[in-house]
């Protein structure tokens, strides 16, 4: 009974030495570092077990203190996207430099694909932010979100264009090389097909293509994680620009309520997450349309229509809050591991790539921050999510953005904009190359 009397945080903080008062993944920072010692020792001598588990338990440690180290250094935690992009860059360094065992990068590799962790976690953040969410901004922000995500993709490939003509790159090359590929919404759904259609319009072989677009688009996803941290700091310093993760002013996104955790609950939202997902991919096979996207539509449709019970929104938003809190950081590791690769990164480095990468990252920002505010959103979270999460790796890139930008919350409107955003530059791909060529 007397264990009752303090909250955790009073029972680890109560009269404590300051070891035990300095806290990773919220235990004290001795006991972390005890824990981590194991994980890493049985990394190195190879006996990890294979699967969820060996991959998992490395990569929740180490995203957890690469997440520590970079919300404590200076500059890195108020410019560069803190704890996030230590744990995408600290882990892709990893692999890069050789320290990570190949057996633990293969390990983990395959559990983030065929073993599609992204896609589990994505699908608790898409189903249970969106069932969280007051249905008034859903029917409001979802009917207006198409005109900053348009003027992001044409500000960018403008602003793109003219930087490219200055500096000597070339306004064709510029937009087709850089913006495009930037702009496409990822690997899968936008460097890959974008390849299939410079090779059909212009010949070579697909793979030509995707050796040149690839540096664009990893080097595009740095600025832009970069470039959320530094929204989420001027958001700090001009706080008329920003909602705190709220996408309209005087619309809460999520419940006001006091969140009563059920273990029962978050059972059912793991059913009800997966469900859905399946659901998108079942869509997928009839209508031309991203699996997520239809995932997004289906779920905002039923929440729209208040066609599911209280307790089914409750669970998913339940287990929204779980994954959320306790695996980002592991996520944003496997994104390190699996997706980025740092030679690649580092290969493309040059004053006038930078340039030119910056300037398809800003271009977007002001397309979608500018034109949001004209319709309503605050330009901060219009810019997040209709621009940078246009501008960003898909998928990962999303998690990165909005982790960095500490929004989680907004992951639907990141999704429509990788997916939905990344559909049209497809088109737009198709209808530009043919002409400057």
């Amino acid at each position: 009974m007397e264990s009752n009397k303090y909250s955790t945080d009073e029972l680890i903080n109560h009269n404590e030495p300051w070891y035990n008062q300095v806290k990773i993944f919220n235990m004290p920072i001795l006991w972390f570092l005890g824990f981590s010692a194991i994980v890493i020792a049985a990394m190195y001598m190879e006996i990890l077990p294979g699967g969820m588990i060996g991959s998992l338990i490395v990569m929740m440690v180490l995203g957890e203190l690469f997440g520590w180290i970079g919300d404590h250094t200076p500059i890195v935690k108020s410019f560069l996207g803190g704890g996030a992009i230590v744990a995408i860059f600290g882990s892709a360094f990893l692999v890069y430099s050789g320290i990570m065992p190949e057996y633990t990068v293969t390990m983990i590799n395959d559990f983030m694909t065929s073993g599609e962790f992204l896609n589990f976690y994505i699908a608790a953040l898409i189903t249970g932010s969106i069932l969280g969410m007051n249905s008034k901004t859903l029917k409001v922000a979802g009917a207006r979100f198409a005109l900053p995500l348009f003027s992001a993709v044409i500000a960018s490939i403008l602003l793109a264009g003219v930087i490219g003509l200055i500096i000597g790159y070339g306004f064709r090359d510029a937009i087709i090389l850089i913006a495009m590929p930037i702009m496409g919404g990822g690997m899968g759904a936008g460097a890959v097909p974008m390849s299939q259609v410079y090779s059909e319009i212009l010949g070579n072989d697909p793979s030509y293509y995707i050796s040149i677009l690839v540096p664009a688009l990893a080097l595009g996803n740095v600025f832009a994680i970069i470039c959320a941290g530094l929204l989420d700091m001027l958001g700090k310093k001009v706080p008329s620009l920003t909602g705190n993760g709220e996408l309209m002013a005087g619309f809460k996104v999520g419940s006001d309520k006091k969140i009563n955790y059920d273990i029962k609950l978050m059972g059912v939202g793991v059913l009800v997450a997966l469900t859905f997902y399946i659901a998108g991919q079942i869509l997928g096979l009839i209508i031309p349309l991203h699996p997520y996207a239809l995932m997004i539509i289906l779920v905002a449709a039923l929440k729209i229509f208040d066609l599911l019970p209280d307790f089914i929104e409750e669970a998913a938003n339940q287990w929204y809050q779980f994954v959320a809190k306790n695996w980002t950081l592991a996520l944003l590791i496997g994104i390190g591991i699996a997706y980025t690769d740092l030679e690649t990164v580092i290969a493309a480095i040059s004053f006038e790539y930078i340039i030119l990468v910056a300037s398809v990252v800003i271009g977007a920002i002001i397309g979608a921050g500018g034109v949001g505010k004209l319709v309503g959103f605050k330009p901060i979270e219009s810019a997040i999510t209709a621009g940078l999460c246009m501008a960003n790796m898909g998928g990962t890139g999303d998690v990165a953005v909005l982790s960095a930008a500490k929004r989680m919350e907004l992951m639907p409107f990141a999704q429509l904009s990788s997916r939905l955003g990344g559909a049209l530059i497809l088109v737009i791909a198709g209808l530009l190359v043919p002409l400057f060529m």
